[in-house]
C-alpha cells in the first residue's frame, strides 16, 4: 500500500496482516481524494476505525494540519505508530488505542474540532449510524465537517437525525457515504 499523493506521495506504508481489518483500496481512496481534494488543506482530520492510516495519512500528505487517529485493535495501533514517524507525521498526529466511542469523548476532552472524518468500522458490525450520533452529541464536529463512511456497497448506512448525505459511491463490493452536519 502506498500513499497516492502529495508530499508523501509514493511511499510505503505497512498494513495489518490477516482477515480482522480490510485496508480501503487504492481505487476506494483515489476516488474519495479526488472528492475531497479542495477541503483537505489546513484541516484536523480524524481517523476513527484506523487499520493502517492509510487515510489520516493520506489526508496528511495533502496538507492537513493535524490527524488524530484511533483504533481498538493493538496490531493496528503499533502499525498506525509506526507508518506516522515513517511518513515524519509524529508532531501531526495523535494516535488512540480505545473503543470509538472512548476515542471520540477522548478527542473532545482534548478541544479537536473536526473539518474531516474518516469512518471505516468492520462492514457488518452496524457501527457507522450510531458513530455519527456519538460524533454530533460529543460536539466535535466543526462547522461544514465532511463525515466520510466506507460500507459495503449494498448496506448503505440510513442518514442519522442531524445530518444530510452530500454524496454516496459504489466501487464493486465497497461504497461511500459522505454526510455533513444539517444546519441548525
Amino acid at each position: 500500500m502506498r500513499i497516492i499523493a502529495g508530499t508523501k506521495r509514493g511511499q510505503a506504508i505497512a498494513a495489518p496482516k490477516g482477515r480482522e481489518t480490510r485496508p480501503t483500496l487504492d481505487r476506494v481512496r483515489e476516488s474519495l481524494f479526488g472528492i475531497i481534494q479542495f477541503e483537505i488543506a489546513g484541516k484536523t482530520v480524524l481517523d476513527l476505525f484506523a487499520g493502517s492510516g492509510s487515510l489520516g495519512l493520506e489526508a496528511l500528505s495533502r496538507g492537513a494540519e493535524y490527524a488524530v487517529f484511533n483504533d481498538a485493535a493493538r496490531e493496528s495501533v503499533a502499525i498506525v505508530r509506526a507508518n506516522v514517524e515513517k511518513l515524519g507525521f509524529t508532531r501531526q498526529a495523535a494516535v488512540y488505542s480505545l473503543d470509538y466511542r472512548a476515542a471520540i469523548q477522548a478527542a473532545a476532552r482534548a478541544g479537536f474540532w473536526f473539518g474531516l472524518v474518516f469512518l471505516d468500522p468492520p462492514y457488518r458490525a452496524g457501527l457507522l449510524e450510531e458513530t455519527l450520533v456519538c460524533l454530533k452529541t460529543a460536539g466535535v464536529l466543526a462547522p461544514g465537517c465532511r463525515v466520510i463512511a466506507e460500507h459495503a456497497a449494498n448496506l448503505p448506512p440510513e442518514t442519522p437525525e442531524g445530518f444530510v448525505l452530500v454524496d454516496r459511491r459504489k466501487y464493486g463490493i465497497a461504497g461511500l457515504s459522505i454526510f455533513e452536519e444539517k444546519p441548525a
